[in-house]
């Protein structure tokens, strides 16, 4: 173990099961460890690092901002805030904003905002939020209560009360579910991302967004892992033909730096007012900066590239030895393996690729600009691993 590793061990709490390797640069797909070792980054910081390590569009948009303004509090107006505001709320068709730092924080806003929507409009008693068995959506008290997989709940009793799950793909458990509890809000990820990559039925999600609007009840859409030209789309409800009513987003729009988003729709885009909600970080001027950076690129043009380096991955692994299934969308991707998904992820990183896991399934979240001769490098790498 390194001096590094050590050091690490004494004294950063050991909620991490850490992977052997001590990463000190990168560039783009490419990442180097303390001993100089290249690893292709098939994880980009769990989906973070949209156009990868050291972007350097990212980094002159950042170090700018940094010269000027690097945090002032929102007691005052700045620009970048103002900025990706508007070009999230032109390219959703959504009517505002309201920034944080994370994932969890925009879904925590995302379930206030429709409680206190539902409140208003039908009573202090209409609260509960529905989400589906094996979402994740977070993992403070509240996101964990809205999380629908129990082993993340077992030790950190009670949850936040008003939350129901029920199975996805399912109309019919939804339709029932909705008639039985005081709804304020059904929240959904497209693509379960940490439940196994597991995407979700069109007709399902179309269902839910008629349900919703039928009975008045928000569609809210956790887009913190899909969004932000993950799947080919700007976001992934785009795939689906659906308009949520709000949207929560955090990872690859910050590119690197913790931002995290809760837009909102015309129906609850004034419910949230002085006051009732807040972030001492949210829309920090250099988070903003940076985002705005990695936002305008996400063009319809790159996002077909996305598209591309998928159908490469899908044709490459899919029937491949050792490989029984590949899932997933864009360069979201889960693949079912033979041998124990932790074997084929240390037989990956000894071979220099460097991925992740969901559940018993591998897990791939490339840059989203990786170059295709990296690509496919790693899938080489990876189908080996599969195979031996």
């Amino acid at each position: 173990m390194s001096d590094l590793m050590q050091l690490d061990e004494a004294y950063v709490a050991g909620t991490y099961a850490r992977f052997p390797v001590a990463l000190v640069r990168g560039e783009g797909a490419l990442a180097y460890d303390e001993n100089g070792k290249r690893y292709i980054d098939m994880g980009s910081g769990i989906g973070v690092t949209a156009f990868g390590f050291a972007d350097k569009l990212w980094q002159q948009a950042v170090t700018e901002q940094l010269g000027m303004l690097q945090h002032t509090s929102n007691l005052y107006y700045t620009q970048p805030c103002a900025l990706l505001a508007q070009q999230l709320c032109r390219r959703t068709g959504m009517k505002k904003v309201f920034f944080s730092n994370s994932g969890a924080e925009a879904n925590e806003c995302a379930i206030k905002t429709a409680r206190k929507y539902a409140a208003e409009k039908k009573g202090a008693d209409c609260y509960t939020i529905v989400t589906l068995r094996n979402s994740f959506h977070g993992r403070t008290i509240t996101t964990l209560a809205a999380t629908g997989q129990d082993h993340y709940h077992e030790l950190f009793q009670p949850l936040t009360p008003g939350f129901v799950h029920t199975p996805a793909n399912d109309i019919a458990a939804l339709e029932e579910t909705l008639s039985q509890h005081k709804v304020a809000g059904v929240l959904l990820e497209c693509i379960q991302g940490e439940g196994g990559v597991v995407p979700l039925n069109a007709d399902f999600v179309q269902a839910a967004a008629r349900l919703c609007k039928e009975q008045d009840v928000l569609l809210m859409i956790d887009e913190v892992q899909t969004g932000n030209g993950r799947t080919g789309k700007l976001y992934a409800y785009m795939n689906y033909g659906v308009q949520p009513d709000i949207i929560s987003t955090a990872k690859g729009l910050g590119g690197g730096l913790p931002l995290g988003a809760t837009l909102l729709g015309e129906k609850v885009e004034f419910t949230l007012g002085p006051g009732d909600h807040g972030s001492t970080f949210g829309g920090n001027p250099v988070c903003c900066a940076g985002a705005l950076s990695i936002l305008n690129r996400l063009t319809d043009d790159f996002l077909a590239q996305v598209k591309e380096k998928e159908q490469l991955i899908f044709s490459a692994l899919t029937g491949a030895p050792g490989i029984l299934g590949v899932t997933g969308m864009g360069l979201m991707v889960g693949i079912q393996t033979e041998k124990p998904v932790a074997q084929v992820l240390a037989a990956c990183r000894e071979n220099g690729v460097l991925c992740l896991t969901a559940k018993d399934k591998l897990r791939l979240l490339p840059p989203l600009n990786i170059p295709m001769d990296l690509l496919q490098e790693a899938l080489d790498v990876i189908k080996a691993a599969c195979a031996q």
